[in-house]
């Protein structure tokens, strides 16, 4: 197991989740880790890939959102 302390994924902004995500499937990839230590690379990786998911869907919403408040807002 790692003895460096993890951020909370909740805290990390899309561009460190997933920078730690490319890390992960890079370690994972590399093998030579004791299954304990890949199940838990692999959990992590799991939380970070949701993290990125939610990050891009806030930001589609976002942007679904201007765009209609803009065609709204648009004179006829």
């Amino acid at each position: 197991m790692s003895d460096i302390a993890e951020p909370d994924i909740s805290s990390l902004s899309y561009e460190q989740a997933r920078a730690e995500l490319v890390t992960t499937v890079n370690r994972l990839e590399a093998g030579n880790l004791p299954l304990e230590e890949s199940l838990r690379l692999w959990e992590r990786g799991e939380a970070l890939a949701d993290r990125c998911q939610n990050w891009l869907d806030g930001a589609r919403d976002k942007l679904e959102k201007a765009k209609a408040a803009r065609e709204d807002a648009a004179p006829e």
